[in-house]
């Protein structure tokens, strides 16, 4: 399956979230996404972003965008302090928390999210969103 690739390294700046939303908006525009469907990738990528920024504890972000006709793919990682996968929080949409939603609410828009991470090694979270398919 052929795909193109943009690949992006920002500073650990909230600043550059809004630079790479407008990014990635032009990216799916073009592959035809929807309205509604480039504001869910838009949402995802500013958490994936906001984390990586907020709790990694390195100063670069590395941004990359994988383009195929029917899905986008999207990987932001950091080399940064890492954490233990097994302790993300299954929300309680009744009971609902203030903070910590990043990855439900990534989870929520997104069609696949997976989330790698080890001490010491960074994180990465890969997101896909396929053309044409509700969640």
């Amino acid at each position: 399956m052929n795909y193109e690739t943009i690949s992006m390294e920002i500073s650990s700046n909230p600043e550059y979230v809004s630079l790479v939303r407008l990014m990635v908006s032009g990216i799916a525009n073009k592959i035809g996404f929807s309205i509604e469907e480039i504001d869910d990738i838009k949402v995802s990528i500013s958490e994936a972003l906001t984390n990586a920024i907020k709790h990694s504890k390195d100063n670069k972000v590395f941004i990359l965008f994988e383009i195929f006709e029917d899905k986008l793919n999207i990987k932001v990682k950091d080399n940064g302090i890492g954490y233990n996968c097994e302790l993300i929080d299954k929300h309680d949409l009744n009971n609902p928390k203030e903070n910590g939603m990043g990855i439900f609410i990534i989870e929520s828009l997104m069609d696949e999210v997976k989330v790698y991470s080890k001490d010491n090694q960074g994180t990465t979270i890969k997101m896909t969103k396929y053309l044409g398919v509700d969640i």
